[in-house]
């Protein structure tokens, strides 16, 4: 069972099987059916006697990012495991695609997932650069998509587009990010001029964003905001660049092989020796250290709070089970995040699924993408309390910084040990 009770509330739903098109959202596509005394607005998913609920997720599982999703798919298989891999006594099929963090990779793995017959519902993603294009091919085919790393802002914003209607988070939006970033930034390490860097992705361009904007109505000053790409090797003129400005702070929040290039050859450019290079939660895995080298010693990152006393009553466990099935302490922050989405997937199936005369479990798409976005309760994670929009917990600040370059000593809280608060 999973640690927090699941409603045993039932509602008749439909059956069916809806085909995902990889094309732009068509909600024509999706009609009303009525079927053995069951209506859903847009479409119901019968699974027989004795079948898997299949549930799907998409995490980014190679690449230098591997550690966010390997994390993310971790804590979900705990929870999994929570509620003995069964939902109303039918097994749980449990389908995953890499999405290598990338739009094309997110494209692809949700058309695959939404092509799978009967697919109830999709966890995941770790990047937002995947759930951007992923979420509305998954909203398609009527699957809702619980993620429990993609941050970015627009995901869940009020004017969001309708195909972001089956989309929702356990991750907070990096607005708090964002502006609890440039507070830090401008309050206590002392900033007052700051260079950003992003790399294109919606994550790192719309968090750059934030911050730059709460840094200025601070009374700091962005002096530039400079791209780079996610493969740039040779960051000296960039870095050469950014020197001229004479900036207190780099602020970016980019991904792994990126950021520790520029950490790296910040080190060979004259006048950035009393530079202070801040990164994101996406640097957050022993793969960052062992890419920085030495230069990683000192870094600070910018995150949510994830101790332990930041974390839900359940967490301790968690970390014993993610231990004992995988060999390993977590290897990145998420997996709290992904039990949580999982939790959120299993109660709202739990909630309105119909067993039928003929034994068949009946789970109506609209009447589980609304269960989902009423979940409530106190996740290992945190509170988990969704929003209209899909926002689910609520966003605590943390400054983390790499105390070692030997990779195994990483530890979330040890190596990189909190520093604020």
């Amino acid at each position: 069972m999973l640690r927090h009770p699941i409603s045993t509330a039932r509602f008749f739903t439909l059956a069916g099987v809806i085909t995902a098109l990889a094309l732009p959202p068509d909600t024509s596509a999706l009609a009303q059916q009525t079927r053995g005394g069951v209506t859903d607005p847009i479409g119901v998913i019968r699974i027989p006697k004795g079948a898997p609920v299949t549930i799907g997720g998409y995490w980014v599982i190679s690449g230098p990012d591997t550690a966010l999703g390997t994390d993310s798919m971790r804590g979900t298989k705990v929870a999994l495991a929570d509620a003995g891999n069964k939902i109303d006594g039918h097994p749980i099929n449990f389908v995953v695609e890499d999405d290598a963090c990338s739009a094309e990779g997110g494209q692809t793995a949700a058309t695959k997932l939404a092509s799978i017959p009967n697919m109830v519902i999709v966890l995941g993603p770790a990047c937002s650069s995947a759930a951007t294009p992923a979420a509305p091919i998954l909203w398609q085919a009527g699957i809702a998509d619980v993620s429990n790393a993609a941050s970015a802002p627009s995901l869940t914003a009020p004017d969001r587009k309708p195909e972001y209607d089956g989309f929702l988070r356990t991750i907070p939006s990096d607005l708090g990010q964002g502006k609890a970033d440039a507070t830090w930034l401008y309050t206590k390490l002392g900033a007052r001029t700051v260079v950003a860097i992003h790399d294109g992705s919606p994550y790192a361009q719309q968090l750059a964003a934030v911050m730059a904007k709460n840094f200025t109505e601070l009374g700091g000053k962005v002096l530039s905001t400079e791209a780079v790409a996610p493969t740039d090797v040779d960051m000296h003129p960039v870095l050469t660049r950014i020197a001229t400005e004479k900036p207190d702070a780099i602020y970016m929040p980019i991904f792994i092989a990126a950021a520790a290039q520029l950490l790296r050859q910040s080190k060979d450019i004259p006048g950035l020796q009393k530079t202070a290079l801040i990164g994101g939660g996406s640097l957050m895995a022993p793969e960052f250290i062992q890419a920085a080298g030495p230069s990683v010693v000192g870094f600070r990152i910018c995150y949510p709070d994830v101790s332990p006393e930041a974390r839900g009553k359940g967490y301790p466990a968690l970390v014993a089970e993610y231990t004992k099935m995988f060999g390993e302490a977590p290897i990145s922050g998420y997996h709290a995040n992904a039990y949580d989405a999982a939790e959120i997937a299993i109660k709202a199936i739990e909630k309105v699924a119909k067993t039928g005369p003929d034994g068949a479990l009946y789970i109506g798409r609209k009447a589980l993408r609304d269960a989902a976005f009423q979940s409530s309760f106190d996740g290992d994670s945190g509170p988990i309390r969704c929003g209209e929009h899909g926002d689910c917990s609520t966003f605590k600040p943390a400054v983390y910084e790499f105390v070692s370059d030997d990779p195994t000593t990483f530890k979330v809280g040890t190596n990189p040990k909190r520093i604020f608060p």
